[in-house]
C-alpha cells in the first residue's frame, strides 16, 4: 500500500533580510520550534555540571533539526536583501 503524499506546505516564513528561517506560519512549525527549545534547555540543564559533555551535546541538539527547518521554509534558505 503506497504512503500518502507528504504535505509540502511551508511551516516557516522566509526571512526578509539575511539567511535562514523566519517565524512559523503553521502549527507544525510552532510545535517544532517549541520542542526544539524544550529539548535544548533540558539537555543544557541536565549537563550543567559537566561542561565537557554539555558543549558538544547542546551543539548536536542545536544543529540536528536545521535540515528540517531549511526544508520546511518557504523558498528555502537563501540570502535575502529585503525585497
Amino acid at each position: 500500500m503506497p504512503l500518502p503524499p507528504t504535505n509540502k506546505r511551508p511551516w516557516f516564513r522566509a526571512k526578509r533580510w539575511g539567511y535562514g528561517t523566519g517565524l512559523p506560519v503553521a502549527w507544525q512549525g510552532w510545535a517544532l520550534l517549541l520542542s526544539h527549545m524544550i529539548v535544548l534547555t533540558t539537555v543544557a540543564l541536565l549537563l550543567k555540571g559537566s561542561p565537557l559533555l554539555m558543549i558538544p551535546a547542546t551543539l548536536i541538539v542545536l544543529l540536528a533539526p536545521l535540515p528540517l527547518y531549511a526544508a520546511r521554509t518557504d523558498g528555502g534558505w537563501t540570502w535575502r536583501w529585503g525585497k
